[in-house]
């Protein structure tokens, strides 16, 4: 006498896998698609345009743009904010030149003012390091004419602590302060030359 085994095993399967289906779809219930990255804007300067001669090496003592950020995620307690230019660094230099670097902005901005104080500490907390010219504050953009257009860079780094370093800490060390505590990043670039 032959044994039907097949229609037991057919049924097992299908209560395991309407089972497994269930489990899956109760995981993700209410999580929906992940909502868009923290942006990084400016009213001042378009995301790949060209920068405008007040804000760069033309006017002497430029002012920084205003910058504003959303799609902030849970759990920032402070931000970093270097601008630099990495097409200054090929066959001259090992790292490119720092043009502004912030950091310990408190995690409840959402944007920084243009024209920022070149003071190394702001009132909120915000510290201000020296740029490769070796001033605190912001220096405008400034390549050479003769070249191609440089790509300026913005970048918003959301970090999960605040950085115990002072204004005399060098881009190098806050970028290795902040090893293991980025969030998030937004960028924002816009292109110079003179």
């Amino acid at each position: 006498m032959r044994t039907r085994i097949f229609p037991a095993v057919a049924v097992i399967t299908a209560l395991t896998l309407g089972v497994s289906l269930a489990q899956d779809k109760g995981k993700g219930k209410g999580r929906g698609p992940a909502g868009p990255g923290l942006t990084l804007t400016s009213p001042d300067i378009t995301d790949g345009g060209i920068i405008d001669d007040k804000y760069s090496a033309k006017t002497p003592m430029a002012k920084s743009p205003k910058l504003e950020w959303a799609n902030v995620p849970n759990g920032v307690v402070t931000f970093t904010l270097p601008f630099h230019d990495p097409d200054a660094a090929p066959g001259k230099r090992i790292e490119d030149v720092t043009h502004w670097m912030a950091f310990n902005i408190p995690g409840t901005a959402r944007e920084l003012a243009g024209g920022v104080a070149a003071d190394a500490t702001l009132p909120d907390g915000t510290v201000q390091i020296k740029n490769t010219r070796g001033a605190v504050g912001y220096m405008g953009p400034g390549a050479g004419a003769a070249g191609p257009y440089h790509h300026y860079t913005f970048e918003l780094f959301a970090l999960d602590t605040k950085l115990d370093l002072g204004p005399d800490a060098t881009r190098a060390d806050v970028m290795k302060a902040m090893d293991g505590h980025v969030i998030a990043k937004g960028v924002l670039e816009g292109r110079f030359h003179q």
